[in-house]
């Protein structure tokens, strides 16, 4: 069945560029078992599982002349090998050459000839680990209807749940005779499509005026958002080249929760404060001139229950939530780092969606292994803006606290690879998962050559803030 891509989703197709090419990326290291996690494992696990997520076997099909939006169809020569490929690192394989492999395939557009992702099987890792890496377009994921792969590749139990054989029947590839006709008929039915829009809306007014409320708040919230102006002038924004380096941090999340309760905040604002100091100290080591006003806008989506009516459910009966967008100053030119993170608890406190904050739990609950599905929706929802109104872009998704495997393989440790929107050189991708939180740095490797010491200035930051809540 031939279906058309949505707005949002043509958009991220049609105008990402070689410097930006717009994916989702996940690094997941895994404890290698005894007889080894096999190549043939791997294909066998994903291909049980597409069946909940039927994008990843279909391709992008534009439309002549542009005359209305490229439609998804089925690939007919789909090819599981050539998606799901084999690396390994020189002996012996350090953390280090795992994350220069990252950039330099994240610097890589996807193949738009074929369904739109790759994964990647890193073997040669010391401490007896492999690697797996994914990256997806980010038109194939929207959180509802579409998930991340690794949404679904990750069971709570090393015995994988039982699936049922899938015989899939590619539908028949449309000519391009028909795809022209159905670009004409949409065309000349948008009319009456927008007033059954209309209809529709005036009906769910009259309705439910909860959901009228909760319309408002939303577009006042992007009223705000435009209300702001440009983000400031910032070394974080320049023309963004087309090579990449990534690095990653960890940390205990037992700490952040204990600067939680001293302070009387969110998990959320420790973590952005602890990163707001890591860039305060990466801009005086660079010889920027840092006031005490001086700040940094950073696009923070949240993570927000929807109504009961409108919660989608997707895969295997599971709930996700939407995700808000939440723009926050980060006060880099704060020298106290208490201080710092009150201002920033102020601001989320403010925001008009904390309210209605999903707990993480409450997350886990519902969404099994949320995180590369959420890490794609914070995305989506900031590529809604124009990346003028601010200089980074950050994700924190809760995942699992409990033991999570990949093909029966145990995984380790989770990192988002977010990617670099336009001139915006650095974005991070937070992810809590089994007691500690993982921090995926990408970088542009031209504007950032010196992205590896973030990685010990947010360990520098987080020790701040212990200090002073002893």
């Amino acid at each position: 069945m031939v279906t058309r891509l949505s707005s949002s989703d043509a958009s991220f197709y049609q105008l990402e560029n070689t410097a930006t090419p717009m994916y989702v990326g996940s690094l997941s290291i895994l404890r290698r078992p005894r007889n080894g996690l096999s190549y043939d494992a791997l294909l066998a696990t994903v291909e049980q599982r597409l069946a909940q997520i039927p994008r990843y076997r279909q391709k992008v099909r534009e439309v002549t002349l542009g005359l209305s939006r490229p439609v998804w169809i089925d690939d007919r020569e789909f090819d599981i090998t050539y998606h799901i490929r084999r690396s390994a690192l020189p002996s012996p394989g350090s953390d280090a050459q795992l994350h220069d492999l990252v950039a330099r395939l994240g610097s890589r557009p996807l193949d738009k000839s074929r369904p739109l992702w790759e994964m990647y099987l890193v073997e040669g890792l010391t401490k007896n680990r492999v690697a797996i890496y994914t990256k997806s377009h980010q038109a194939l994921v929207n959180g509802m209807s579409a998930l991340e792969i690794g949404h679904v590749i990750a069971d709570r139990t090393q015995r994988a749940p039982s699936f049922g054989e899938d015989i899939w029947i590619p539908a028949r590839e449309p000519g391009t005779g028909s795809l022209l006709i159905g670009a004409v008929g949409d065309w000349m039915s948008r009319p009456r499509q927008q007033l059954r829009a209309v209809q529709s809306a005036v009906s769910d007014v009259v309705t439910n005026s909860g959901q009228l409320v909760e319309a408002g708040r939303r577009v006042a919230d992007v009223a705000r958002t435009f209300a702001r102006g440009t983000a400031p002038s910032s070394p974080l924004n320049t023309t963004v080249s087309r090579n990449r380096r990534f690095t990653v941090a960890t940390g205990r999340l037992e700490d952040y929760r204990h600067l939680r309760a001293r302070y009387d905040c969110d998990v959320n604002d420790v973590v952005l404060a602890v990163i707001a100091g890591a860039l305060r100290n990466w801009l005086l080591s660079r010889g920027e001139p840092v006031t005490p006003t001086s700040t940094v806008r950073a696009m923070a989506p949240m993570s927000v229950y929807t109504s009961s009516e409108s919660e989608t459910m997707v895969g295997r009966g599971q709930a996700v939530s939407e995700v808000a967008p939440f723009l926050i100053d980060l006060p880099v030119g704060e020298g106290n780092a208490v201080v710092r993170l009150s201002q920033i608890a102020h601001a989320t406190e403010s925001h008009s969606t904390a309210a209605t904050l999903v707990d993480a739990r409450t997350i886990v609950t519902l969404s099994g292994f949320a995180p590369p599905t959420l890490h794609a929706m914070g995305i989506r929802v900031a590529t809604d803006f124009s990346a003028r109104v601010f200089n980074l872009l950050i994700t924190n998704v809760p995942g699992a606290q409990s033991q999570m495997y990949v093909a029966g393989t145990k995984l380790l440790e989770t990192y988002a690879v977010p990617p670099l929107l336009h001139n915006q050189v650095l974005a991070i991708g937070v992810t809590s998962y089994c007691g500690m939180l993982y921090f995926g740095i990408n970088a542009d490797r031209d504007a950032m050559s010196d992205v590896d010491v973030l990685p010990a200035l947010l360990r520098e930051s987080l020790d701040e803030l212990l200090e002073a809540a002893q």
